[in-house]
């Protein structure tokens, strides 16, 4: 089991943190997920000892940390030599209220004793501008404030303030309560009211769980999943991160350090598409407005593969020099030069990802003809830059080629706008878009298949195998009982697996070799590997990735050849939703298992 990412995540919606097995925060951006990291021990910093709010036990030696039943809220129990017991509870509060849903940029932790005499030291040590700033706490009759140059972070609490301000130990006798949030006051009994947050954004989770349809099989596995997709949207705009996290290598001493707190078109077309297939839809309701706003802001057509979750944010590139990165592994990336790359696969995403709306009859408001007329400007995208050389879904920043995976969104775009034209009886934007995709598939085909290998291969010049050709039966490209698909599928089990799990690509990129297997490809390979009639093999592959999870039962973007440890940003939801994908696929259906018995 991955020790070295041992975090958990709670959320709302708004902000994010990520809490660590002796109940650290460890990383929380303020004033949204995407924000400033207010704790960011995580990447380490110049001052070793800031970043982060702790609960010190005195004489502890042991910790214990789990997710309360279906919902985003965790439970950290520590035990001290003596025996004393203390219970941390950390949630961030989600509910529906008058009619909206309520998600502030807050933080609740609730501290209460368990058994025996604690004695503590709560340690508030949060950090400003990227680990530049430590501000000094300004003291009120029930709160602190700290203050940077754009952000104000108020502490309130029911424990005396000087504790808290000077770190001094006291006895816990009672449960005591402290709540982060703007710089506003309380004007309520903190902990009724902090009790009452608690109980409704329990009620909320185990709401939202309740209605997803979920496997017979690996439920805990995919409901910690869904939640930590749901975390992963920005709900105000409804951009959807890639991960909640920035510069996590994805290999020790690799620089291949990266910012994903941003949205990326392909991402979250495949985290829209997992949480649909759970039947959570209003998260893909949420992101088709997000994409409106995406496309009206680009008169030219041509989509950039990455944006910030509020649109028109821009997302430079810059390190961050206060920080020492994860365990010292800098450097720590602000922003993500990806948004300046041609990747031509976001408009088969785009499309994609909009395409249930048209033919979910769940939905209070279904895909009409003005969307598909927005959803065929991208799809003349799609056709005009199909062939165009780009830099291909992994992202490579020094060489551009005619990508085959691109290629294939493409036509994925143009069959989808097919199909929708039909749904909305318009057989002529349905024969346009059939005649679109019947000629990109053909180029495609002249091209990609490499005789001379036996397999597919990733582009039209050079070409290798990639990882992403196991979704060309997936996608619809070919059927899984062709002779290619199932060759390509062979081939790549055999040149692309290490110790167990999936490569991307074997060969160099900007950066050398790759050392770490992508989670995802492992996932990708389970599936194709049930396509081609291999089911017992994609079980095994299957349950060899849940083993991977971190104890809370999260995923991060990549796996250690060799130690096997978690490496990359985390929760990310690329890896998450594979898990949900594999697992709905795999798992026996609840009349298999239930009513027959079997």
């Amino acid at each position: 089991m991955s020790t070295n990412l041992d975090l958990a995540a709670i959320g709302n919606g708004t902000i994010a943190a990520l809490i660590d097995r002796n109940g650290r925060i460890a990383w929380c951006c303020w004033p949204r997920i995407d924000g400033d990291p207010v704790f960011s021990s995580l990447l380490g910093g110049t001052e070793p000892e800031a970043g982060f709010f702790d609960v010190v036990l005195e004489g502890q030696v042991k910790a214990t940390r789990r997710y309360q039943t279906n919902s985003a809220i965790i439970e950290t129990i520590l035990e001290n030599d003596q025996g004393a017991k203390l219970r941390i509870i950390d949630f961030a509060p989600r509910f529906k209220l008058y009619d909206r849903i309520y998600r502030p940029a807050m933080l609740v932790r609730r501290i209460e004793p368990i058994t025996g005499m604690c004695r503590v030291t709560l340690r508030l040590r949060p950090h400003f501008n990227w680990g530049e700033q430590r501000p000094a706490p300004v003291r009120g009759s029930n709160h602190m404030r700290f203050s940077g140059d754009d952000v104000t972070l108020r502490a309130t609490t029911d424990l005396p303030i000087v504790y808290v301000m000077e770190e001094r130990p006291f006895v816990l006798s009672k449960p005591a309560t402290l709540v982060l949030g703007p710089d506003e006051p309380f004007p309520a009994s903190i902990a009724d009211t902090t009790r009452g947050f608690e109980e409704k954004t329990r009620e909320y989770w185990h709401e939202w769980v309740r209605y997803l349809s979920i496997p017979y099989e690996w439920q805990d596995a995919v409901i910690r999943a869904a939640i930590s997709l749901k975390l992963c949207a920005f709900e105000e705009t409804g951009g959807i991160v890639a991960a909640l996290t920035t510069s996590i290598p994805e290999a020790p001493h690799s620089i291949r350090n990266w910012d994903y707190r941003h949205c990326w078109l392909r991402d979250s077309y495949f985290t829209v598409r997992a949480l649909n297939m759970l039947g959570a839809t209003r998260t893909m309701e949420d992101y088709i407005r997000y994409l409106t706003t995406v496309i009206a802001s680009e008169p030219s057509g041509r989509l950039a593969p990455v944006y910030s979750i509020v649109p028109g944010t821009p997302l430079g590139e810059r390190f961050a020099p206060a920080l020492s990165g994860f365990q010292g592994m800098g450097p720590v990336r602000v922003g993500n030069q990806a948004g300046e790359q041609v990747q031509n696969d976001g408009y088969g995403h785009v499309v994609l990802a909009a395409a249930q709306m048209f033919f979910d009859e769940r939905l209070p408001k279904r895909g009409d003809k003005a969307l598909f007329e927005l959803l065929e400007g991208v799809g003349a995208r799609a056709v005009e830059f199909a062939f165009e050389p780009d830099a291909g879904l992994w992202e490579l920043r020094g060489k551009r080629r005619v990508h085959t995976f691109s290629a294939v969104m493409s036509w994925a775009a143009c069959d989808r706008l097919a199909r929708i034209a039909r749904v909305l009886d318009l057989p002529e934007r349905a024969e346009y878009w059939t005649h679109h995709a019947n000629e990109i598939r053909a180029r495609i085909l002249s091209f990609a298949w490499d005789e001379t290998r036996g397999s597919f291969v990733d582009a039209e010049d050079d070409g290798q195998l990639d990882a992403s050709l196991l979704l060309l039966a997936e996608l619809g490209f070919v059927r899984p009982d062709d002779p290619r698909y199932v060759a390509t599928v062979e081939t790549i089990g055999r040149e692309l697996k290490r110790n167990g799990y999936l490569m991307r690509y074997a060969g160099e990129d900007d950066f050398g070799l790759p050392e770490t297997s992508f989670t995802i490809c492992s996932f990708w390979y389970a599936g194709a590997l049930d396509l081609i009639g291999r089911r017992d093999e994609a079980r095994e592959m299957f349950t060899s990735l849940l083993a991977r999870r971190n104890p809370a039962g999260l995923l991060s973007e990549d796996i250690d050849n060799q130690t096997l440890e978690l490496w990359g940003n985390i929760p990310q939801t690329y890896s998450m939703v594979g898990l949900i994908d594999t697992a709905m696929r795999l798992s026996k259906t609840w009349e298999e298992a239930f009513w027959r018995g079997s």
